[in-house]
């Protein structure tokens, strides 16, 4: 049904229990229906298989209270690989990278990142670049990474860890960097 060897089956659906309750509302799922094939079909491959590949996440992720329910042990200081979901216009989602700074009552406070080299080149770094962006933190090339990696700081929020896929590197929590991005996040939070 879908490129990139994700394949979906369409489930049974029986919506008439719903449908009697309020016969307006088979309308209003055609229509919805209607919407999203109109959207999948604009869509490039890439595109898609990250619409895809989210959903896949969340049907199979989405009543885990954690990661550790998923095999995945995180910690503060984690880089992990991490669905973010669908997102607006300027926020990070689908599939990314991000930081693990803290955890709350099961989230964790986590800050997306990319290695897009554009963006790492528009990215503040008070020697390289003193007028760059500054709610873009360049961190380098960090151990276990393929390449140099900048935070968004503006899109940094809680999540449930079963959006977790993976633990890819980590940032040690008694860092220099570790503190530097904390700092860098309050300063972003307050402004």
């Amino acid at each position: 049904m879908m490129k990139n060897n994700l394949m979906l089956e369409r489930p049974a659906l029986n919506l008439s229990p719903i449908y009697s309750e309020d016969p307006s509302l088979k309308e209003q799922w055609g229509a919805y229906l209607s919407l999203k094939e109109e959207e999948f079909s604009a869509l490039s491959v890439r595109q898609a298989h990250c619409h895809l590949v989210s959903e896949a996440n969340w049907l199979n992720r989405k009543d885990a209270r954690s990661c550790v329910q998923l095999g995945v042990k995180a910690k503060i200081g984690d880089i992990c690989y991490i669905d973010f979901g669908q997102a607006y216009l300027n926020e990070a989602g689908f599939q990314h990278f991000g930081v693990i700074l803290s955890f709350c009552n099961g989230k964790a406070f986590v800050v997306p990142m990319t290695s897009n080299p554009a963006t790492y080149k528009m990215a503040y770094d008070p020697v390289e670049c003193p007028n760059g962006r500054r709610h873009l933190m360049r961190i380098g090339l960090i151990e276990g990474m393929k390449k140099e990696s900048v935070l968004f700081l503006n899109d940094c929020k809680y999540i449930n860890t079963a959006r977790i896929i993976d633990v890819k590197a980590t940032i040690p929590e008694n860092s220099a960097l570790f503190r530097h991005i904390v700092n860098r996040v309050k300063e972003c939070l307050m402004l």
